[in-house]
């Protein structure tokens, strides 16, 4: 039995896509998923199951979602390793005086390469900063999320994948979550 974090994109947001986490948990666990748990209104889910490939375990929840609730959902799936990184690899944890409410992780359907930061044109965005690892982006917002362009749908369209973005705090308790379970 494997344990995968399925983040949801853009649910619950603004009055869009809502899906009522209950819902969703005994959504999951009619087709089989074990142990669902989810974390916030906004589309973290545990699940275990037997099929260790991440991806599939992606596609059966957003072919569930658009069925039983009729929204087309993006899903990356994740596992406790991706989590463990995002400590381990963050470069912007070593600065002196980091404020952690400013410090986000996009979590991207795929690995990608070291020029990627090059295609996302972040120098657009100074002082916002960036750092890939993987199939993670590290993000230093200078003011803030809700204060600048460099946000998932631009990272989606510059890199051609599918992108969700968890705040620092979000992060933290879905890896307590994990180490939990």
């Amino acid at each position: 039995m494997k344990t995968h974090l399925a983040l949801l994109r853009g649910i619950n947001v603004s009055g869009h896509s809502m899906i009522k986490m209950e819902a969703l948990k005994t959504t999951l666990e009619a087709i089989g998923f074990q142990n669902v748990a989810t974390y916030i209104q906004s589309g973290n889910v545990f699940v275990d199951t037997e099929e260790e490939n991440s991806a599939a375990v992606g596609f059966k929840i957003k072919q569930e979602i658009f069925k039983i609730f009729g929204h087309e959902v993006p899903v990356v799936v994740i596992g406790k390793e991706d989590l463990e990184a995002c400590f381990k690899n963050n470069i912007f944890l070593k600065e002196k005086d980091l404020d952690p409410k400013k410090l986000y992780v996009a979590f991207i359907s795929t690995t990608l390469s070291s020029t990627s930061i090059n295609d996302l044109r972040i120098s657009q965005f100074k002082p916002d900063e960036a750092s890939i690892d993987g199939n993670k982006i590290f993000i230093k917002y200078a003011v803030g999320a809700g204060k600048t362009r460099f946000d998932q749908k631009y990272i989606e369209k510059k890199l051609n994948v599918i992108a969700t973005i968890r705040n620092w705090n979000t992060v933290t308790q879905l890896l307590k979550m994990y180490e939990e379970r």
